[in-house]
């Protein structure tokens, strides 16, 4: 299948796709539909904000766009797999390999260092300590953090924990970048910080990054803004104004 890119007119490879999606939660004998009918596309490299009001669905789909929920009808396929049909082991070995989470809390291990929350995922996955702590320190750099990694969670500000965070689903070479309400919990400056980073990596590396929120603010980073009412795709398009962060070009991940 094939999205557009950004907006620019140009057909490539989609990252996900989704048809017919719906989420039905059963309270004893009446279904309650979360998400229905739920059709899109988004291009590697795009850049997405879903947007929309508590109870609009947002957290239902990003759930299942992260691999942690399952539809009860339709298809959602990531990076050209599809995941409806797959079993637990594979739909998580497909968030350590494929998905990259920012969440809102940060959910940053306390007693660990910077270094040692972002190597985290390459410890599960089994890679070598040399070359996971290149990986982590590197992952540090690129988001603005190489003079704090012996720092614990409580020794950082929240918009430093923000970019450990990032740093650790960024360490893994992920396909795609899922932030969940990452600015929530910060000021406004710290936020215009983190979506600057986030902005960025997109634009330098041409990571593919879906942010959920409910601020049109955040939304308005990316290039293509999907909007969510009622658990209905109510809106799909460029968002109203594009600020362009002042942040400096990333180095790459290897």
């Amino acid at each position: 299948m094939a999205a557009r890119d950004g907006g620019q007119g140009l057909v490539i490879a989609s990252m996900i796709s989704v048809v017919d999606l719906c989420k039905i939660y059963h309270m004893g004998d009446v279904e309650v539909p979360a998400v229905c009918g739920l059709s899109f596309e988004v291009a590697r490299g795009e850049f997405v904000a879903i947007i929309g009001h508590s109870g609009s669905g947002k957290s239902t789909l990003m759930n299942m766009l992260g691999c942690l929920d399952t539809p009860t009808e339709g298809t959602y396929s990531l990076d050209g797999v599809p995941t409806q049909n797959l079993s637990d082991d594979d739909l998580a070995l497909i968030r350590s390999t494929k998905i990259g989470f920012v969440f809102q809390q940060y959910n940053l291990l306390p007693r660990q260092t910077a270094l040692r929350n972002v190597e985290m995922p390459l410890v599960y996955r089994g890679v070598p300590r040399g070359e996971r702590r290149q990986r982590a320190e590197t992952a540090l750099r690129l988001v603005g953090m190489g003079n704090r990694f012996n720092h614990r969670p409580k020794e950082l500000s929240g918009g430093q924990q923000q970019r450990v965070a990032i740093a650790r689903a960024l360490v893994g070479s992920p396909a795609v970048i899922l932030a969940d309400e990452p600015t929530g919990a910060l000021d406004t400056k710290t936020s215009e910080e983190i979506m600057g980073i986030l902005q960025s990596l997109n634009r330098q590396q041409g990571l593919t990054v879906i942010v959920v929120t409910h601020e049109p603010d955040v939304a308005a980073y990316a290039n293509r803004m999907l909007t969510l009412r009622d658990g209905k795709l109510v809106g799909d398009g460029p968002p109203p104004r594009r600020p362009i962060a002042a942040e400096r070009a990333p180095e790459r991940v290897q």
